[in-house]
């Protein structure tokens, strides 16, 4: 039996006066799934995102969240957990009364207690929010999308301005929900952050999905590239590497083992070092620079 998806999006319109911001955009999100939505400046994603949070409604197009009308806010937003770029929490609230107005807001059932310890701001309970670093306002944003353990989690750019050890503490804690059957959608300009995370990538581009697909299907649409110098004294490398302008050589290919098997015995049977050599897949960030070019 296959489940309902949680988030339905087809043939999305919208538009801003005679500007469309968003064209005919279609794709879904399936239960406990973690799917992020990149795109380039312009492209459409916060738009995109605004009618599925339910905050804008939709020029045209069906837009479904847990099969209800993400407007019907009574419906899905207890359900639903939003980790937007600026929260806007009352500067004059302190730490613990910030959370506990969301819990009141989205009617989930949680302690504030458990959630400040899931972030690591009990110690800052009793703080204003206008005294908070960014960081500490930035887990203060993660710690009211994730109260009461929501079934879906919007997160958007949710590492922005916080150090190594607490990015790292707000994975752990995303991991934790997605054993507990979350569903997460996440907007990142940190594309390392998607490629190790996301079970599937929507790569939006001029209001349209461009590709989507899991990192090792999009990735396979460009070719693996080996990257070496060589001696001045070393003689022709084989026919497929190709001399850039900085003096290096480049092999792109479809076939890295086989390419680069050959490469390692043409280096042996001349006795040539092969220098800064690197080699690997596509990244994802490369395939995102060729959507403009798509």
């Amino acid at each position: 039996m296959i489940s309902a998806p949680v988030i339905d999006v087809e043939r999305l319109h919208v538009s801003y006066g005679g500007f469309h911001a968003v064209k005919d955009l279609s794709f879904q999100v399936r239960p406990g799934e973690f799917y992020a939505l990149l795109g380039t400046n312009g492209a459409g994603k916060t738009s995109t995102l605004e009618v599925v949070e339910g905050h804008r409604a939709a020029t045209s197009g069906t837009v479904r969240v847990f099969g209800q009308n993400p407007r019907d806010r009574r419906a899905v937003r207890p359900r639903t957990g939003i980790m937007l770029q600026e929260s806007g929490f009352s500067p004059d609230l302190t730490v613990k009364e910030s959370v506990r107005l969301i819990g009141k807001l989205t009617h989930r059932t949680d302690t504030v207690e458990r959630v400040l310890d899931i972030v690591d701001l009990r110690r800052k309970a009793g703080t204003r929010v206008s005294q908070l670093s960014g960081g500490e306002k930035r887990r203060l944003d993660f710690a009211t999308a994730v109260y009461g353990t929501p079934e879906l989690i919007f997160l958007d750019e949710p590492t922005t301005g916080l150090d190594i050890q607490s990015r790292d503490a707000l994975w752990d804690a995303v991991d934790k929900l997605r054993e507990e059957g979350s569903t997460v959608v996440l907007t990142t300009h940190y594309l390392e952050e998607a490629q190790q995370r996301a079970d599937r990538i929507g790569l939006m581009h001029q209001g349209t999905l461009h590709r989507e697909g899991t990192v090792a299907e999009l990735t396979r649409t460009l070719p693996a590239t080996v990257r070496f110098t060589l001696p001045v004294t070393a003689p022709a490398p084989p026919p497929q590497a190709v001399r850039q302008s900085d003096g290096t050589f480049l092999i792109e290919t479809f076939g890295l083992q086989k390419d680069l098997y050959v490469l390692l015995g043409w280096a042996h049977d001349h006795g040539v070092e092969l220098r800064e050599l690197e080699a690997g897949p596509t990244r994802l960030d490369d395939v995102f620079r060729s959507i403009g070019n798509g």
